[in-house]
This record gives structure tokens, C-alpha cells and sequence, in this order.
């Protein structure tokens, strides 16, 4: 069966508006990453919002459950902004529970060709497909459980919330 992925905003997505001089929305690179990947897996793109994460609102998160559990894919990919991506998963956990779902999204714009995206979306959707039913975020080429992990806004990566014994 297919994967899902779902497109959600955030840096991945974001590219420079040289008239405004900021960052800004234009179409998903989901569809040309994949092609550059090489990307053999079978997969269903659908864009459900391009809004930066700490934008997000609760009923966006909403939505993105909705959706999560109205399509026959029992895979799914989520690529979100990183600031508030285990926000979602919170509430993707609390909602979701027959699918494997994993949250990715990139520090650098993949626009800027010196992104992290296209390593985080390889890494993804590998996960996605040996994982167990539940929600993951999958960055920097690791796989943590949706309440294990945080941002590291000094070293730009994610960490495990707590260390093992």
C-alpha cells in the first residue's frame, strides 16, 4: 500500500520573496524532492496547509488529524514546521492511534539547496515504513517517540527528552 504524505508548511516549504526581502509560501518542493531522491516507494502527496508552524492553530492541528484518519493509508508522513511539530504530534496521538505517523520538516529552506530537508524526508519515510502503530518526529537522521523529544534552539537539533538508565 501507499504511503500518505502530508504537507503541512514550514521551513521545508518556505523560499526567499525577494520583493517583501523575507520568507515566504510559493508551491511544495515535496514532488521534486522525491523525484531527486529517486524516491521508489509508492506515495500520495496531498498539500493540506503552508503555514509556518508557530502559526499553527489548533483547529489547523485538528485538521491535520482529520485527515489522518480519512485516508486508507495506514503510513503517513507529515512534513511541518519544527518550532511547534510535537505540538501536533500531541494531539495526532491523542487521535490517532491504528497509523504509524512521522513528522519531519528541515532547519534550512530546501530552496537554499544547503537544506537538511531532503535527508529528513529520505530518513521519514524509511521510518514510516518499519515503525509500529504511533507518532514519531524523524530529524537529523533519528527517530524519536512524540513524548521523547524536544528542539534544541541552541544546537538547532532534536534531543531525547530523557536519557536512558
Amino acid at each position: 500500500m501507499a504511503i500518505r504524505i502530508f504537507v503541512t508548511g514550514g521551513t521545508f516549504d518556505k523560499e526567499y520573496d525577494e520583493i517583501r526581502g523575507r520568507l515566504d509560501f510559493g508551491d511544495t518542493h515535496l514532488p521534486e524532492m522525491l523525484r531527486r531522491g529517486r524516491c521508489g516507494l509508492e506515495f500520495e502527496i496531498r498539500t493540506l496547509m503552508m503555514v509556518d508552524s508557530l502559526e499553527m492553530s489548533e483547529e489547523d492541528r485538528r485538521t491535520i488529524a482529520r485527515n489522518c484518519m480519512s485516508v486508507p493509508e495506514r503510513q503517513i508522513v507529515i512534513t511541518h514546521g519544527t518550532d511547534t511539530m510535537v505540538d501536533t504530534a500531541a494531539v495526532l496521538a491523542r487521535e490517532v492511534t491504528d497509523r504509524t505517523i512521522v513528522l519531519t520538516g528541515a532547519m534550512v529552506p530546501y530552496a537554499f539547496g544547503s537544506s537538511d530537508g531532503l535527508f529528513n524526508l529520505g530518513s521519514a519515510l524509511s521510518f514510516v515504513q518499519i515503525l509500529p502503530p504511533g507518532v514519531y518526529v524523524a530529524m537529523n537522521g533519528r527517530i524519536f517517540e512524540w513524548n521523547n523529544v524536544t528542539k534544541n534552539r541552541t544546537t538547532g537539533r532534536f534531543e531525547t527528552l530523557t536519557t536512558p538508565s
